[in-house]
């Protein structure tokens, strides 16, 4: 028999409270007057110095009060770092201003820290949320330092998904529980006992659960249980070093970050190796937050070992000194260590002589030019730098530092420290080139490995997504290297022709229009990479022979918007060539968005181009700031981080295992719930390149290639006819569905899952077409039917498990019930995007920057143009928003701080409400009845029909008409005008 969710909770407790956990057991505290009472009187204690002696008065508290009233968890996070470790708030008494400490970062574990543990709070509705349902809530376990709630769990038992405790949490968000003394909340925790996962608080609109994580040893096992997850990551002073120490504050984003296990493991090695004066290495597969980990290894350095002086970050190109300082300042915002870019030679030997103590992101090239060119041997400044103790935290160290580079660097700082992080390490497989007695590999530069997460480890925990790799290049050539036969305008047409006709569901157009994903082509060299933007710019024109097709155009109309990046210099061969033709594209990317660059500012166009490839400023979310294809050489393959790209199309020959890993991996970041996968696209040596491609994820995987690379074409293809066939076998049709017993419904559910993943795998080639379903005997329209009666079987299924006698000996067909149909189509996605862009407008990302009328009043008409192309498939959720847009024009006060999606639930609710409580009145129906009708109704099929026919009112209907349809009349009547009640104004409102 399963645990009940009351003993689950019970155990957490003994276990938090118990042994050397340091947690107190507060069963006192059950409500939010509580839990300030609780609050004042630790401020009270441990401020007794700077209160005089003198207790808070209730006006004096107010004032701490409104304090702590954050518009959002970020804005908690801001005010949670503090000042030199100390968080704060301030009390005017009388004319003296006091300054409250509220926690000090310096005393985890000890000093003035107090750690509780509270459960069942009531999450009462107050006058605060009077605009919000009144529905009162109970929390499960929550755990306070210094009397503010810093980690909130829910629990579940086992019959039930842990992700049942996340989307509880994001029901409880968007009800605005997590308000007043509950919006200090940092971090969220959810188990099932036997799956206990981890994720940063966020509004309702942004939580993603792929950014749900799991907790893995230092070995990267995963440590599920919730018992072991407690013991490992909720005691102290691991608790509160999670909230002190690694969470980190995107301030581009304007989100908190809850670094992942492995990123902890890396900074603890770090840590130790340098209080035993060691050196050493990261291997940390690309893509899983490398510059996050190596940010966080920096400072904590600084603060950690007091004998170092500097930690200077080092990068070996130019153009990433811009992108990777600001990651670094994104990040250092609020932090206690600044974080210094150096703009010149000058200015990173004036930072070096400074006393300061401080973080420094500087170049490879200005260092050695400071230690080879301007310090003169025997001069005082030349003696205090050569004694400075550095440590050196080099990012993509497999190739950043060359081993002769890094000799003549060690030489000068002899009392330096070197740490470096690579996603692909050089081995002996794939050694640095023999250069006398310098070392080969990244060990023997570097020392020895701290710690390792390889693609399979990321992989398998879903910090990164795997690879889908397709070989498009001509077949049957004797001699694949043979670059004549791709430097011409017949192939680079196939090549666009696959990029901008075959890649719908690769570049994510099932997604709408502001939601779909951008993608890279990289080509052999500057004058090939000028070649592909000039036909590109033909193609856009109708001045070739290759169309773009109209499907692709519904979508986006100004599909594609593209740009190209390359180094331009001034000494090369066919400089002057490559300036002009770069200064003809800068014309190009200005018209388009409104910039104005020249050659002048080339470095600001690259920053500004990996900006809006990234997305993470709310600015680049909306389509007339978007791109669809970046032409690149070797630019932004890699050290580059944009989520939202899910493709990379490759036309030049195969590159070294670690230039391929490195390249791929600007694919596979976790995005939205609709990006399964990194896509690569080859159009060249297809033979050789898969056996470099097979090779290079052998090396970096550690093993072998199952997890990283999915099936090809050929594979995937069969599996898919495969599962259809089967599906045919356990429901021929669709109409067979809602006449088979429950068991068979799970046969069902479970054969159409299968065959719905092969489905969105098969739709991801470029081989795929819509019209090639056909040759499948199955058409679109019995796809969706399918998926109508999923949807209603997964319902049923649910309902029936909540009942069932948890004693029972039954046993269960394995069903995933938060699976998600992977290859099915619906306007969720445009419903979401037209919320978070309301959102933006009644609550913006950066509250700190004024908006101008005329710029909020574009939002608003952006916003407008979609609600406006909405209508035409769904008016009825159109209408509401339409009404929301109306109301915040004429008051931007109105909704600010609230969650819109909520707002827009709620209203979608009542019109529900309403429609059903008219039918009900008109037919003498149960409301009851009629509303599971309603919540479960899909593809023509009323789930209760028969409860209904038991449960209507003949009688009363009979006698309050005048003219009454007969008895036998009546039932079929009633049938036929709720189907289509609920097909013409319920289901539109069903979108979620």
């Amino acid at each position: 028999m399963p645990e009940l969710e009351s003993m689950i909770e019970q155990k957490l407790i003994e276990q938090l409270v118990y042994g050397d956990s340091q947690w107190t057991y507060r069963k006192d505290l059950k409500t939010e007057a509580d839990l300030w009472a609780n609050f004042r009187y630790i401020l009270e204690q441990n401020n007794k110095d700077r209160l005089d002696g003198e207790p808070l008065s209730d006006q004096e508290f107010e004032q701490v009060k409104n304090q702590l009233q954050f518009s959002s968890f970020y804005k908690a996070g801001e005010w949670l770092v503090g000042e030199n470790g100390k968080v704060q708030v301030h009390v005017q008494r009388d004319t003296k201003r006091l300054h409250l400490v509220v926690m000090n970062h310096e005393h985890i574990a000890g000093g003035s820290s107090v750690y509780e543990v509270i459960n069942q709070y009531s999450a009462l509705n107050t006058d605060e949320n009077s605009n919000m349902p009144a529905r009162d809530r109970r929390f499960d376990v929550t755990l306070l330092i210094n009397g503010l709630p810093m980690i909130h769990i829910e629990l579940k038992n086992k019959q039930h998904s842990y992700m049942d405790g996340f989307r509880q949490i994001k029901k409880y968000i968007g009800e605005g529980k997590f308000t007043g003394i509950f919006s200090a909340v940092q971090m969220f925790v959810i188990s099932n006992g036997v799956n206990t996962k981890y994720f940063s608080a966020a509004s309702d609109t942004e939580l993603n659960e792929k950014f749900v994580s799991g907790w893995l040893d230092q070995e990267n096992n995963p440590v599920s249980d919730y018992i072991d997850f407690a013991k490992s990551v909720l005691s102290i002073p691991q608790a509160h070093e999670m909230i002190a120490r690694y969470t980190v504050l995107d301030k581009d984003a304007k989100r908190l970050i809850l670094l992942r296990p492995y990123q902890i493991h890396a900074i603890e090695a770090v840590r130790e190796a340098s209080k035993n004066g060691k050196s050493g290495f990261i291997w940390h597969t690309t893509g899983s937050g490398k510059t996050l980990t190596s940010y966080k290894t920096t400072r904590n350095l600084l603060m950690d070992i007091p004998s170092i002086d500097k930690a200077i970050f080092l990068i070996d190109r130019k153009d990433l000194d811009t992108q990777t300082t600001m990651a670094f300042q994104a990040y250092a915002n609020n932090d206690l260590i600044d974080v210094d870019e150096t703009d010149n030679v000058n200015d990173l030997k004036k930072k070096l002589k400074s006393a300061d103590r401080q973080v420094i992101v500087t170049t490879i090239q200005k260092l050695q030019i400071l230690i080879t060119k301007r310090l003169k041997e025997g001069t005082p400044e030349y003696t205090k730098m050569k004694n400075l103790r550095i440590a050196f935290v080099v990012d993509e160290c497999h190739r950043a530092v060359t081993p002769g580079t890094k000799r003549t660097i060690e030489r000068f700082f002899g009392r330096s420290l070197w740490y470096g992080f690579t996603g692909t390490p050089r081995f002996a497989e794939n050694p640095y080139p023999q250069k006398g007695d310098l070392p080969r590999t990244t060990e023997e530069l570097y020392g020895e490995r701290l710690h390792k997460y390889t693609i399979q480890n990321a992989i398998h925990d879903g910090a990164v997504l795997g690879f889908q790799v397709e070989h498009n290049g001509p077949k049957q050539m004797t001699d694949e290297t043979d670059v004549s036969a791709y430097e011409n305008e017949t192939h680079m047409l196939k090549v666009l022709d696959h990029i901008l006709n075959k890649c719908y569901y690769k570049l994510g157009f099932q997604n709408g229009r502001g939601q779909t994903y951008e993608a890279l082509l990289t080509t052999s060299s500057i004058q090939m990479a000028q070649r592909y933007y000039d036909l590109l710019n033909r193609v856009k024109k109708g001045e070739t022979s290759l169309q773009i097709d109209e499907k692709m155009k519904q979508v986006l109309p100004d599909f594609p918007k593209f740009a190209i990046t390359y180094s331009v210099t001034e000494n090369e061969e066919g400089s002057h060539v490559n300036q002009q033709k770069m200064q003809g594209s800068l014309d190009d990317y200005n018209e388009m968005f409104g910039t104005k660059y020249d050659l002048a500012q080339i470095q600001g166009y690259n920053a500004n181009l990996n900006k809006r490839l990234a997305r993470k400023d709310s600015k680049y979310q909306s389509r007339k700031e978007q791109l669809d294809l970046v032409i690149v050489v070797d630019r932004l393959l890699t050290g580059f981080d944009a989520p939202c790209m899910s493709t990379m199309f490759i036309d030049r020959q195969p590159m070294g295992p670690h230039d391929l890993i490195q390249a791929f991996s600007r694919t596979n970041r976790i995005y939205d719930k609709n990006k399964t996968y990194g896509q690569i696209v080859t159009f060249q040596a297809p033979k050789l390149f898969k056996e470099r491609v097979d090779h290079a994820v052998k090396l970096y995987s550690a093993g072998g290639t199952k997890d990283a690379l999915l099936a090809e074409w050929n594979e995937i293809e069969p599996a898919f006819c495969k599962s259809l066939s089967a599906l045919r076998v356990v429901a021929e049709t669709p109409k067979e569905i809602p006449t088979m017993s429950l068991k068979e419904k799970e046969i069902f559910a479970k054969a159409f899952q299968e065959f719905d993943r092969l489905f969105a795998q098969l739709k991801s080639f470029t081989r795929y077409d819509d019209s090639t379903m056909e040759t499948y005997n199955i058409t679109p329209e019995e796809y969706d039917d399918y998926a109508g009666h999923y949807f209603n079987v997964i319902e049923e299924i649910k309902a029936e498990k909540a009942d069932r006698d948890p004693n029972g000996q039954e046993e269960d067909t394995v069903i995933d019930e938060d699976y998600e149909l992977m290859a099915y189509s619906n306007t969720k996605i445009d419903y979401e995007y037209i919320i978070h862009l309301i959102q933006n407008i009644v609550t913006p990302d950066d509250e700190e920057e004024e908006i101008t009328p005329e710029e909020r009043q574009k939002k608003i008409d952006e916003v407008k143009q979609y609600v406006e192309e909405l209508n035409k498939e769904n008016p009825k959720i159109a209408q509401i928003m339409s009404d929301l847009i109306t109301e915040i024009e004429k008051d931007e006060e109105k909704y600010k701080g609230q969650s819109i999606l909520h707002i827009v639930e709620d209203t979608k609710k009542d019109c529900i409400d309403q429609v059903i409580t008219d039918f009900c009145y008109r037919w003498f129906a149960s409301k009851e009845d009629i509303m599971y009708a309603a919540t479960h109704y899909r593809n023509g099929e009323i789930p209760n029909e028969s409860a209904i026919r038991t449960t209507v009112d003949y009688a009363s209907y009979k006698k309050a008409q005048e003219k009454a349809i007969p008895k036998f009349k009546y039932y079929a009547k009633l049938f036929e005008e709720l189907r289509k009640t609920l097909d013409e104004e319920i289901e539109p409102l069903m979108i979620s």
